[in-house]
């Protein structure tokens, strides 16, 4: 099948989902075309089964605000009509729903039809896309997609406890490609970041005041208390220098390591014992997959979908948003035996496993499938 994939080129969850996915597509024989406005952070090689298309936004001191969606809508109409596009599948409803949707209705002037896929991953519903600005646009979208598709079983519900849904919603969870996390090298080079005798704990992000920045700080500073620890930060955002003041005057800035954004995720894993994610919300919480299937437990909120990742007192705890106290508790009980942190890292790892792709392919090549037969009923 030849698919368009419509994405963020970043490095948020949405993005990398997707750009993951379209690599497991072409490795299945499926041609797959990425249109976005830069080549996807994890889109390190093009192949015969794998195109970029750049989508240019030409600026026009006419608008304050360049219009991305339009210059979205016309590459897909002209990537579907040059390369036979059969299916569009878009990831975040904003701009990305709407856009296609434009798309697909300018290509059946010319009698084409093709269906569109709508994945919604988080933010696009829970935070932005509710607001009253963009509420109407993103409800219009998700109800004129042909199939649409939630990461976890509590976004698809906070999605149709806001907006107003006609349509069946699926959840696909998001996944973990196991192979690329094999650890088969034996030297992680773990005395890079901390003396033997430390533990490391690490967080990533894109330091958003949602990620509850200043509560992983708190927890590591009780940690540090109890044993050598180091704390790895991983990520750039709004947050990130009220962390490092907060990190100072703790005192402890000389055991907290900002590293800035990575496309090294998997070696900084590799040395990691605990991973933190106090979110105040996360869809799915994909970073918390990305740690354990590392073998890397974690201590995270209880929110979203993050407990349909960690499971409570299996690959790690959950704790109300906020409680400092009891992610530290948690976190130090862990740490504190090298018995139990290898248990913790062993389930970590096995949990994780169940996420594998390719026990999560098939479910979108089926919705693909389901959309693709439909194509014609769905067109107008």
């Amino acid at each position: 099948m030849k698919i368009a994939i419509v994405c963020y080129p970043t490095f948020g969850g949405s993005g990398v989902v997707a750009t993951e996915l379209g690599i497991a597509l072409a490795e299945r024989g499926h041609e797959v075309h990425f249109v976005t406005y830069k080549q996807p952070v994890r889109l390190e090689l093009l192949s015969n089964n794998i195109h970029f298309h750049e989508v240019h936004v030409p600026e026009y001191p006419l608008f304050h605000y360049q219009p991305y969606e339009l210059a979205l809508s016309s590459k897909l109409v002209d990537t579907v009509k040059l390369y036979g596009i059969e299916l569009l599948h878009v990831h975040y409803a904003i701009p990305h729903a709407y856009a296609g949707y434009m798309a697909k209705k300018m290509l059946q002037e010319e009698n084409i039809y093709v269906p569109m896929i709508t994945t919604l991953h988080g933010t696009d519903i829970t935070l932005v896309g509710k607001h009253p600005y963009y509420k109407p646009a993103v409800t219009f979208s998700i109800n004129k997609s042909d199939v649409v598709t939630s990461v976890s079983e509590n976004l698809k519900q906070s999605t149709l406890r806001i907006f107003d849904i006609h349509k069946d919603i699926e959840v696909i969870p998001n996944f973990i490609d196991s192979k690329k996390y094999s650890q088969e090298y034996t030297d992680c080079q773990r005395s890079l970041m901390a003396n033997d005798d430390e533990r490391i704990v690490t967080h990533i992000s894109n330091f958003r005041k949602v990620k509850h920045i200043p509560d992983v700080i708190n927890v590591f500073h009780r940690i540090q208390k109890e044993m050598p620890a180091k704390l790895i930060m991983v990520g750039e955002g709004p947050e990130k220098e009220g962390a490092e003041r907060l990190c100072d005057h703790l005192g402890i800035a000389d055991k907290v390591v900002f590293l800035g954004n990575s496309n090294e995720i998997d070696r900084i894993l590799c040395f990691s014992d605990l991973f933190l994610l106090p979110s105040k919300s996360e869809s799915f919480g994909l970073a918390a997959l990305e740690a354990m299937i590392n073998r890397v437990p974690v201590i995270s909120s209880n929110t979203g979908g993050i407990p349909e990742v960690n499971i409570q007192g299996v690959s790690g705890f959950l704790a109300d948003v906020g409680d400092v106290d009891e992610m530290s508790k948690k976190a130090i009980y862990i740490l504190s035996d090298d018995a139990i942190l290898e248990k913790f890292k062993q389930n970590a790892h096995e949990v994780a496993s169940k996420f594998d792709i390719l026990n999560i392919l098939p479910l979108y090549e089926e919705v693909y499938e389901k959309a693709y037969r439909s194509r014609y009923k769905n067109s107008y």
